[in-house]
């Protein structure tokens, strides 16, 4: 079946900020629905994708009752894998509200604040930390917590850069009540 979304997970997830996408190694994921991870397979693509011909979970006539994705989504509430589940609730409500396509959209945003955050700002040790800030933050939080962290942080070197904006997005999300860091 085509796949017109590759780079959403067939659950809800947004591959777009998830650091095994932000990765340069062999093990680079090009999203859920990518030929490759098609290949390996997850419950979620056997069941949606090979068995139903649905692109997600959400559009399965039994989502409302589906044990497998019920789960996943409550234990998304509580802990995350290697990338954040926080947003995934929210996630599958915006796209009932208002489509895939402006969720994508609004992906595309976070993708975009985050790659200035990798490219900017990351030491070497913060891919995992900003991808969670661009899943969690609002990208207009994003953009003021980079431009000010600019500003802050002129002519100093990498490191310097990179615990100034961890300064300002641990701000954020501190008045915000959110979490960067991953939930184990």
């Amino acid at each position: 079946m085509p796949i017109e979304y590759p780079d959403i997970g067939i659950c809800g997830l947004s591959c777009r900020l998830c650091p095994m996408y932000h990765t340069d190694a062999e093990s680079r994921c090009l999203g859920c629905k990518s030929p490759t991870r098609m290949v390996v397979g997850c419950p979620f693509i056997t069941c949606a994708v090979k068995r139903k011909g649905i692109e997600f979970c959400f559009e399965c006539i039994e989502s409302d009752t589906c044990e497998k994705w019920r789960n996943h989504r409550e234990k998304g509430k509580e802990r995350d894998s290697f990338k954040c589940y926080q947003t995934l609730e929210e996630d599958i409500s915006f796209i009932a509200r208002h489509g895939v396509s402006a969720f994508q959209k609004v992906q595309e945003r976070r993708e975009s604040l985050l790659r200035e955050m990798l490219g900017d700002f990351n030491e070497g040790r913060s891919k995992s930390y900003y991808c969670i800030a661009a899943t969690v933050l609002e990208p207009e939080e994003l953009q003021g917590a980079l431009s000010r962290a600019r500003e802050e942080s002129g002519g100093l070197d990498l490191r310097a850069r990179s615990k100034a904006l961890h300064r300002i997005l641990d701000e954020i999300a501190s008045k915000r009540g959110c979490r960067l860091k991953l939930r184990k």
